[in-house]
């Protein structure tokens, strides 16, 4: 899994989950928290609030049914 920053369309930064620890509270927040102050300036350049976005960037399963 991906945690993934965005800043109005711009990809800022990508960052690798632990799969084990994204249900414990406070993981994934404590990375955005992180984000936020590592680029604090940015942000405040563009006015925007950052959006984040969980992925998984594996390939997906189809399932196939037989009609």
């Amino acid at each position: 899994m991906q945690l993934m920053m965005y800043i109005g369309n711009d990809l800022i930064e990508s960052v690798p989950l632990d799969d084990a620890r994204i249900s414990k509270p406070g993981y994934v927040g404590s990375i955005k928290r992180c984000l936020k102050i590592k680029y604090d300036e940015l942000i405040q350049q563009y006015q925007v609030r950052p959006e984040f976005l969980v992925i998984n960037p594996g390939p997906k399963a189809l399932n196939k049914q037989a009609n």
